[in-house]
């Protein structure tokens, strides 16, 4: 069972630190194909193209954990909806429409 364990962790590290090398390659290429070119700057090296991807991954990507979380709080919100009474349900809105405002959209007056 550990050498099943072990075997699955250790394709999994070997498999990321590839993906991650490309990706980092890519980077460092596409960089010095157009950048200089385009902009008049230098070119970079394969640590400066690691530390561009981890910076986009952190101003634009942010360190959301797995894909899968956000859709399983999804359906357990909409099971838990699901379950309530209609009397639950208005005053589950009644609430929201104190904390955040109405949930209409206002009518245009003619």
């Amino acid at each position: 069972m550990k050498k099943t364990w072990l075997r699955k962790g250790l394709k999994f590290l070997v498999i990321g630190l590839l993906a991650l090398t490309v990706f980092t390659f890519l980077v460092m290429y596409l960089w010095n194909w157009l950048m200089p070119a385009v902009f008049d700057l230098k070119p970079i090296g394969f640590l400066q193209a690691l530390g561009l991807l981890i910076l986009s991954r952190i101003l634009f990507g942010g360190f959301r954990g797995r894909p899968g979380h956000s859709m399983r709080w999804r359906r357990h919100m909409i099971e838990r909806w699901e379950s309530m009474t209609p009397e639950e349900r208005e005053k589950f809105r009644e609430g929201m429409r104190h904390r955040c405002g109405p949930s209409q959209a206002p009518v245009a007056e003619a």
